[in-house]
């Protein structure tokens, strides 16, 4: 298979190695300037965008969704290249339904009615993978997966999806799945970075076990993995989170930039590639603002990184042992 391209967890979907984020699609990003961004994406062969009905800040709006659906409209085959993930989860309650206790969460009738706004925000008939934002923890695996299944069996849905689980819900849910002869959760996205690597602990090899593809969201972590003791991008993002994280992870950030000078590549490119060295990643999310950052995104595709190198980033950045041997002793 080519290098740019990989397989959606343990399906048979393929998707590029690299997701398009489209968090920043309204906020931060203009409409056209957005077109313009999925446009050049899918020549550069990214066919894997998410998004979420909570994206674009405003409570019950579905911004963000909407623009990537006025860009499917636009025609030219672009729903059909693209698998796109949405999420749902938070409070989408607009003026009428604000405090209304059912307009968020993962009850049966949320699901059903998120999907059914999500798909016509998005413009289209089905949504490829829908994923759970959070866990929510009142609502048993049998009332969740039973929901699914119906949107499975109406066409609208093709799998199902999780965020910011832990190896455990992972787990519960896959069982509980298992036992129902459900397919499962198929994706979990996870913040993951050199900066946050907790997630090998027991996410990571949870996703593994189950053939559960990992899709690391803030792989830079932050931004900050992008060079920020020095160059532009350092100046331009000098915030008080920046700063803070600088006064922590100083010495670990200049050894890494310095790492990435010698090899010859620019350091936020070196963090996407480094994701895609772990066995239990699927496609890291980048989230470009602008035209440029996407271009640069996909110089990581180019980057390979020998067990040498590897090994002088996990000096910099340790690793966790996964669970249960990291308990051990």
């Amino acid at each position: 298979m080519d290098k740019s391209l990989t397989h959606l967890g343990r399906t048979g979907l393929v998707v590029s190695r690299l997701c398009l984020g489209t968090m920043n699609f309204g906020p931060e990003t203009s409409k056209e300037d957005s077109f313009k961004i999925m446009d050049r994406a899918l020549e550069l062969g990214i066919n894997f965008f998410d998004t979420a009905d909570v994206y674009g800040w405003q409570q019950g709006e579905g911004i963000t969704e909407k623009i990537v659906g006025e860009w499917f409209a636009l025609g030219g085959n672009r729903r059909e290249r693209v698998v796109i993930a949405t999420k749902l989860y938070g409070q989408m309650g607009k003026d009428e339904l604000k405090g209304w206790p059912n307009t968020g969460y993962v009850s049966a009738l949320h699901i059903r009615r998120a999907c059914e706004a999500s798909l016509q925000r998005l413009q289209t008939d089905y949504i490829d993978i829908e994923q759970m934002h959070h866990i929510y923890r009142h609502a048993p695996w049998e009332e969740v997966w039973q929901a699914f299944d119906v949107l499975v069996q109406q066409g609208k849905i093709l799998y199902v999806g999780s965020s910011n689980f832990a190896g455990w819900h992972i787990v519960q849910a896959n069982e509980a799945a298992r036992r129902l002869g459900k397919l499962g959760l198929v994706t979990e996205q996870s913040k993951y970075s050199l900066l946050q690597r907790d997630i090998e602990l027991e996410v990571g090899p949870a996703c593994q076990a189950y053939g559960v593809g990992v899709i690391p969201w803030s792989p830079l972590g932050g931004g900050v993995l992008g060079g920020v003791m020095g160059g532009q991008q350092g100046k331009r993002r000098h915030g008080d989170w920046v700063k803070q994280t600088i006064a922590k992870h100083g010495k670990q950030l200049t050894a890494w930039e310095k790492l990435c000078a010698k090899l010859g590549h620019e350091a936020g490119d070196v963090a996407l590639a480094w994701t895609l060295t772990r066995p239990f990643v699927t496609a890291p999310i980048i989230g470009p603002r602008t035209m440029d950052q996407l271009e640069g995104a996909v110089k990581a595709l180019d980057i390979k990184l020998d067990q040498k190198t590897l090994d002088k980033i996990d000096e910099i950045f340790p690793p966790f042992k996964p669970a249960p041997e990291h308990y051990a002793w």
